[in-house]
C-alpha cells in the first residue's frame, strides 16, 4: 500500500457512490486542497462482510462502475485493498499508524460520522480524531445525509429499491439505478405475444428492484433504448418460476443476444400479476408500453 505521493483519504465500500458518499468526497477534496495532497478512496475487495459473515449485501454497482463514479466525482486515486481474515484481525490503532500513516503517508482522513474500523470494529471517529492530533493528519467526520426525512445510506437505498420505491432511491443515488448484464436467450414467450424481450443475466448478488413492471432504458453499446422492463416470475405461466429481468425496447428491431448492456430504471409502473390468458397479458403489456412512451418519449 506504499505510495510516495501524499494522500488525503476516505475509507469504505462506497457502494452506489450515492449522495451521502458524495458529501464525504466533497469534504475530502477540500482537505486534499488545503493540505496539498491527492484525494484517494481506500476500499476493499471482497466486501468485508463476505469474509466476516459469509455473505455480502446486494451490490448497487459493479467494482468497475464504482471506480468510474468515484473518478467522475473528482477522486484521483482508488486504492483497492484485498480484504481477508488476517486484515480483519488488525487492531484499529495499527491500521491507522502502520497502514494509513506509515504506508500511505496520509495528510488527511475524512469519513462518515458512523464509521467503524479495525478488529471487532473497535475503531471509531473519536479514535481517528485523537490519532490525527498525535500523528499529524487532519480529520473530519461528516454528518449522515438525509433526504426527505430518511437517512441516505447504501442499505436504505437497497431497501427502497427492493420495495419498488425507485423515486426515492434514484434521488438518493443522484442518478437512476442501473443493472448490468449479458443479454441471453429466454423462453421466447415475448415473441409470441408480439413483444420480444431482451433477457438480461445480471451479476451474482446484484440489487434488483422488487417484482413489478418499470419504465426505463436498455443500453447496449451506443444504443440507449426506451424500454418497458419486467422484474418478475412470469406468473401467467405457472408458479415457482425463477426471477427474470426482461426489457422490451420500444420501436427496436434487432438481435442483441450475447451483447453486454445495462438496464436503467426510471419509474415503477405496476405490480406483477398473473393473467388468465396470453391475450390478456399482451393487452396489459400494450398498456405498459403506452405508459412508458408517455413517460419517456
Amino acid at each position: 500500500m506504499s505510495d510516495p505521493a501524499p494522500l488525503a483519504v476516505t475509507i469504505g465500500n462506497f457502494d452506489g457512490v450515492h449522495l451521502g458518499h458524495r458529501a464525504i468526497l466533497d469534504r475530502l477534496k477540500a482537505h486534499a486542497l488545503a493540505s496539498g495532497a491527492t484525494p484517494a478512496v481506500v476500499t476493499f475487495d471482497p466486501h468485508p462482510q463476505a469474509v466476516l459473515r459469509g455473505h455480502a449485501p446486494l451490490a448497487l454497482t459493479t467494482a468497475e462502475c464504482r471506480t468510474e463514479l468515484l473518478r467522475e466525482a473528482g477522486i484521483d486515486r482508488v486504492l483497492v485493498v484485498p480484504f481477508d481474515r488476517s486484515l480483519s484481525l488488525v487492531e484499529p490503532e495499527a491500521f491507522v499508524s502502520e497502514m494509513l500513516v506509515g504506508g500511505l503517508g496520509v495528510r488527511a482522513v475524512v469519513v462518515g460520522e458512523n464509521f467503524r474500523f479495525g478488529h471487532k470494529a473497535r475503531g471509531d471517529t473519536a479514535m481517528l480524531a485523537t490519532m490525527g492530533r498525535q500523528l499529524g493528519f487532519s480529520f473530519e467526520a461528516v454528518p449522515l445525509k438525509e433526504l426527505d426525512g430518511r437517512p441516505v445510506s447504501s442499505s436504505a437505498i437497497r431497501r427502497a429499491i427492493a420495495e419498488c420505491d425507485l423515486e426515492w432511491a434514484n434521488k438518493a443515488l443522484g442518478r437512476r439505478h442501473r443493472v448490468p448484464g449479458r443479454i441471453v436467450r429466454g423462453k421466447g414467450r415475448g415473441v409470441g405475444l408480439g413483444f420480444p424481450t431482451a433477457n438480461i443475466d445480471p451479476p451474482d448478488n446484484f440489487c434488483l428492484p422488487g417484482l413489478g413492471i418499470y419504465a426505463g432504458h436498455l443500453t447496449v453499446g451506443k444504443q440507449r433504448l426506451v424500454s418497458a422492463i419486467s422484474v418478475g416470475t412470469n406468473p401467467t405461466y405457472g408458479e415457482h418460476n425463477p426471477v427474470t429481468l426482461e426489457a422490451y425496447a420500444l420501436d427496436f428491431d434487432g438481435d442483441l443476444y450475447g451483447e453486454e448492456g445495462d438496464v436503467e430504471f426510471a419509474a415503477y409502473l405496476r405490480p406483477e400479476r398473473a393473467f388468465p390468458s396470453g391475450t390478456e397479458l399482451a393487452a396489459a403489456i400494450e398498456n405498459d408500453v403506452a405508459e412508458v412512451r408517455r413517460l419517456l418519449t
